[in-house]
């Protein structure tokens, strides 16, 4: 008796497809990530510095990213490995993507919008380097799904969702303080949608409340045991205070930047549609519900680019709703061909990026050498550091000190197997105002203890005369530099400093206010082109 043929629904079809598509994307990047040559930046090694220590908080960010390389990093803790989560949180937000536009607009939406979020230009760099931002769009797409299927729930399934949005908010908030963007949003549907506020009986609400306090309350109490040093900094970050108040430059820079990071025809159809529903003054619920999300990224970063500045990458936590948003609204126009001319040109634009990954060369050849600086050259800059410590130890050497962050970061991952020694001189920080401004400055600042014979390094040879300054004795200075490219170059100023004793400084702007007396007993330059 012959089989009948299976007929697969439509929804299975769909979630076929759209698994197939991050599957496919995540397995190039993490290819991507295994045979590139590109090192960690700075950033990516403080950050895996952090997860050597587990805690609920760090001094410039929330816990989430740490914990994420600690879990990936059991294998080994190689480049690839430092950054194997960021592929995979950017796979589950994109199949997150798909389930809320497929809830709110159905199968073909739902596609489109994976495709345009999965291939978006900031989302290829969020996929391929260890940050707070993929964390962050993973765990807000989980929060903004448990959302939408809140809205129809009742009973049991809404209290259940209720506790799901606020783990999932919690865990957002512990991956990175602009989360805050989403209780924003939360705020302002609920104020103007009385749909929205209806979903909500009072207990879904207050289990939502207490499952997102309890998830955040561990943070929460770190920072108050360390001065409330993560908020401070994310405040300092921000500087709202710190520009002309007026900069319509900075906002122009910044809505620029939106359509390089968000696409440039998604980032168009976003501002077409917003004129579009003025003008009309009426919107579908499920296009207001995802504004809600959209907009106060993109609003409150817009304001703090006219008073101050603002990166490119700060409203990030629009990306997701926004791609969902776009995809429904060209599906809806019927606009077939902007649809497939946005898609293919955020999967050139991927395809760039990995191929560059990959080979750099491809980014020298076009033009984007300096772009990639930062990833280059850092194991070369530890091994000159580390061979000159190894020569000095014989002579007593009690500390090795640097005077930038990055440089700090950098020899700590990639001379982690000469600092990780027994016997091994500790690894410090020269502060130049006395105070820290970073949390290398506030875990390792050198001191007179460790001051006795150091090795001192200048990145770049900032500062050399205030950090020989606060030594009574300079000797065996060298100049060292690293090639990154054909054009660029990364050059070390290093001596042997010895009784470290640092001058009195002016408690405002940091600057030596007298020298103590010194002796420079030799000076030679050394240029080193490693690549």
């Amino acid at each position: 008796m012959a089989r009948a043929p299976s007929i697969r629904s439509p929804e299975a079809s769909d979630w076929s497809a759209a698994i197939l598509l991050t599957a496919g994307l995540t397995l190039a990047r993490l290819v991507a990530l295994f045979r590139t040559p590109l090192e960690l930046y700075p950033d990516e090694a403080q950050y895996w510095l952090w997860s050597r220590t587990l805690d609920f908080g760090y001094y410039s960010k929330p816990p989430m990213v740490a914990w994420a390389i600690w879990a990936t990093t059991h294998l080994g803790d190689a480049e690839a490995l430092v950054r194997l989560s960021a592929p995979l949180f950017q796979g589950g937000a994109t199949l997150a993507v798909f389930a809320i536009a497929r809830k709110l607009y159905g199968g073909p939406a739902a596609l489109a919008a994976a495709a345009l979020y999965a291939l978006m230009p900031a989302v290829q760099l969020s996929g391929i380097v260890v940050a707070t931002d993929a964390p962050l769009l993973f765990f807000l797409g989980l929060s903004i799904l448990a959302y939408v299927h809140l809205q129809p729930a009742t009973g049991g399934r809404r209290l259940a969702l209720a506790a799901g949005f606020g783990a999932a908010l919690g865990l957002a908030f512990l991956s990175k303080y602009a989360a805050v963007y989403a209780v924003i949003g939360l705020a302002l549907h609920l104020i103007l949608s009385r749909e929205a506020r209806r979903a909500w009986s009072p207990a879904a609400a207050v289990l939502a409340a207490a499952v997102f306090a309890a998830f955040l309350a561990p943070n929460v109490v770190w920072n108050a045991h360390h001065g409330f040093a993560t908020l401070h900094h994310t405040a300092a970050n921000a500087d709202w205070g710190g520009g002309s108040m007026f900069n319509p430059r900075g906002l122009a820079s910044f809505l620029a930047t939106q359509f390089g990071v968000f696409g440039p025809i998604p980032f168009g159809v976003l501002i077409a549609g917003l004129v579009l529903a003025a003008r009309r003054k009426a919107m579908a619920r499920e296009d207001l519900l995802l504004l809600c999300f959209i907009l106060p990224p993109l609003a409150i970063v817009s304001v703090q680019a006219i008073l101050s500045r603002a990166n490119a990458n700060w409203s990030g936590a629009s990306y997701l709703p926004g791609a969902v948003l776009v995809a429904a609204w060209l599906t809806r126009w019927r606009a077939r061909r902007w649809l497939t001319a946005a898609i293919a040109i955020q999967a050139l634009l991927a395809a760039y990026v990995l191929l560059a990954l990959v080979d750099p060369r491809v980014a020298d050849a076009t033009g984007g050498s300096n772009s990639l600086k930062r990833v280059r050259g850092w194991a070369a800059s530890a091994r000159l550091v580390t061979e000159r410590a190894r020569v000095e130890e014989d002579a007593g050497l009690s500390a090795v000190a640097v005077n930038n962050r990055f440089l700090y970061y950098a020899l700590a991952y990639y001379g982690r197997d000469y600092f990780g020694q027994p016997g091994a001189p500790p690894l410090t920080y020269w502060l130049r105002t006395g105070k820290p401004a970073n949390q290398a400055e506030s875990n390792a600042p050198l001191n007179e203890k460790d001051g006795v014979r150091v090795l001192a390094v200048s990145y770049e040879g900032w500062l050399i005369d205030e950090m020989t300054g606060d030594f009574s004795r300079v000797l065996g200075r060298e100049i060292d530099s690293v090639w990154l490219d054909r054009k660029h170059k990364r050059k070390l100023v290093m001596f042997i400093g010895q009784g470290f004793r640092p001058a009195p400084r002016d408690p405002k702007t940091g600057i030596p206010l007298q020298r103590p007396p010194q002796t420079v007993l030799s000076t030679a330059s050394r240029p080193q082109p490693t690549r």
